[in-house]
């Protein structure tokens, strides 16, 4: 029986996730539910995305994955289940799945129009409880997708920042900034691991300047600004022991520039 995971924009604690995982449990009783979190910024669809991006591959083939960040519930836009790689998501059309969907074409997409799959009353306001958990649990139970709606070509895609490639670095900006105040960008180690000289770079952000790519925090003093390549496999800005966004003054979108020295042949010391 696949897994089934919650991704939301409620708030830790959320009478509103205990809901949704009611009425799944009513419809499955056996369904293993998986919190991924509740903690996304409110209606921020393009943090959600992110966090799908970076979390969904980490699951088992054929989880099902259930995303609820909706500033436009209860409006014409639509609902749907989309197939992407090996696994299945329900979301809003709103761009949530637009990350997941750029790196991996959807091998189907069913916009949900069959209210027999629904609870029988429908809030306006709560479709993720009263549409996309009974679908969920019933697509866990096996149900055929593409008995829940009609096909549909496309997904809603978010326009998202062009990290440029130069003969001396690469500019990037700020992508999400984590509980603990990292600025996390778009810059990969994919991206980084081109260059030999690249942990000897210089990386900017506004007025603030770090020589040198970092393999761990620890490896400088409390309160110093590093950066590092990340869990993410993303190079990221952090004061350690402290809060790098408040400090610099930092936001989602901030550019952040990677230089190094043309001409140089010298070795990784990534490890």
């Amino acid at each position: 029986m696949p897994i089934l995971t919650l991704t939301t924009d409620f708030g830790v604690g959320s009478p509103y996730v205990a809901a949704m995982k009611g009425v799944v449990l009513s419809i499955n009783p056996a369904a293993t539910l998986v919190d991924v979190t509740h903690g996304v910024p409110p209606q921020d669809v393009r943090h959600a995305a992110i966090v799908l991006d970076d979390v969904a591959e980490r699951f088992p083939d054929g989880t099902i994955h259930v995303a609820v960040v909706d500033p436009g519930v209860g409006t014409d836009r639509a609902l749907v289940l989309a197939e992407i790689g090996r696994q299945r998501f329900l979301a809003p059309d709103n761009g949530l799945l637009s990350r997941l969907a750029a790196r991996t074409r959807p091998a189907k997409i069913v916009r949900l129009t069959e209210p027999e799959f629904w609870l029988p009353d429908v809030s306006a306001t709560f479709h993720g409880r009263d549409i996309l958990a009974p679908v969920a649990a019933r697509l866990s139970l096996g149900l055929d997708p593409d008995r829940l709606g009609v096909p549909q070509v496309r997904l809603a895609m978010l326009d998202w920042p062009v990290v440029r490639r130069r003969p001396d670095g690469i500019d990037g900006s700020v992508l999400w900034i984590d509980a603990f105040g990292n600025l996390i960008t778009d810059i990969t180690r994919a991206m980084l691991s081109g260059h030999p000289a690249w942990v000897q770079a210089t990386v900017c952000c506004g007025e603030a300047r770090v020589e040198g790519i970092s393999r761990t925090y620890a490896e400088h003093p409390p309160g110093a600004l590093v950066a590092v390549v990340g869990s993410s496999d993303r190079l990221e800005l952090a004061v350690v022991g402290g809060n790098a966004a408040a400090r610099l003054g930092a936001g989602v979108g901030d550019r952040v520039t990677l230089r190094w020295k043309t001409g140089l042949e010298l070795t990784s010391r990534s490890g």
